[in-house]
């Protein structure tokens, strides 16, 4: 009775430490696991900003170790990128040199968009002359223009490519109508009301570009921390309409890097049905991702503007 007693006790302490040990563990995210949940997220990025999906995706499998590296999960920063005169916020670990300073960002879909904007630097503006499905220029290109200091660089992106068929993904965002070209080459500036929505505006003492968005609505990025009046002002806009596009309330504050919409949001999304939840995502930064009215997510899904969704949720963009 007594040997039993203590076989049982020893078997409830070594199954208590453990799920003790699990509770304490993040769930790993498998390669097939990163890839399926970002797809879209880089082939969005591709119509937007004409850099390669599979470069995209291989350059965030790579650098945040299918999103199970430190500084992905506590940073949401999938590609490495350094401050660098960031001034949002940041966090600190050892990469070439120890303590390093990183971009940390609210949300996965933040570090994808400044990661295409990363790239839209003079000294990467050659890639840009490279086919979008030449993958191995775009590689060895970004080793030769100092994105990394690995001399294995491109092989490895190279070989991530290759081996996860992500190719696929760059006739995926080519058959989804024609590529914008890239603003930051253009010759002359346009003029405000063409059809690309490619206007320069002054925003934060400095010209920024107008984009649009792959569900077609203008939109900018905020280049600093600012309140929702002075954007409004800045945007020649009435805060009431930046509050409304946005779904802001007023004495919200807008953070560095957010995409800021000058034009409501649509019912729907034209290129995409549904959207897998990432770590950290809510209604509302599913909103801004596709330009979907938080409303219309909310009648899709069965859910109110206060639903609390987990990673892993599939949201409907759509009927």
């Amino acid at each position: 009775m007594l040997r039993t007693l203590i076989c049982f006790v020893l078997i409830s302490f070594c199954l208590s430490s453990y799920a003790h040990a699990e509770g304490n563990s993040p769930t790993r995210i498998t390669r097939a696991q990163y890839i399926d949940q970002w797809k879209d997220e880089a082939i969005r990025q591709m119509r937007e900003h004409r850099i390669p999906a599979s470069i995209t995706l291989a350059q965030g499998i790579l650098e945040s170790g299918d999103g199970n590296s430190q500084l992905a999960r506590e940073a949401n920063n999938h590609f490495g990128i350094k401050c660098h005169g960031w001034t949002g916020k940041k966090v600190y670990h050892d990469d070439d040199k120890k303590q390093e300073c990183f971009r940390k960002y609210k949300t996965a879909h933040q570090s994808f968009e400044d990661h295409s904007h990363f790239l839209k630097r003079s000294r990467y503006a050659f890639l840009f002359d490279y086919k979008i499905t030449d993958y191995k220029s775009w590689a060895k290109g970004l080793k030769k223009a100092g994105y990394a200091t690995n001399p294995k660089y491109p092989a490895l992106l190279i070989r991530i490519i290759e081996e996860n068929n992500l190719t696929q993904y760059d006739r995926e965002g080519l058959k989804k109508g024609r590529l914008k070209s890239e603003p930051s080459r253009s010759t002359s500036t346009p003029k405000p009301g063409n059809q690309s929505g490619e206007i320069e505006i002054v925003l934060g003492g400095q010209s920024s570009q107008v984009f649009v968005s792959d569900n077609g609505i203008k939109y900018v990025l905020a280049d600093r921390d600012i309140s929702t009046r002075e954007l409004a002002e800045t945007l020649q806009l009435g805060e009431w309409q930046v509050l409304k596009y946005n779904d802001l309330s007023k004495g919200e504050r807008i953070d560095k890097g957010d995409r800021i919409y000058i034009q409501p949001k649509k019912g729907k999304s034209k290129t995409h049905q549904t959207h897998t939840v990432a770590t950290g995502e809510t209604l509302r930064s599913i909103s801004q991702m596709y330009g979907v009215k938080i409303k219309k997510l909310c009648k899709y899904n069965g859910l109110s503007e206060q639903s609390r969704i987990m990673p892993g949720d599939i949201i409907k963009l759509r009927k």
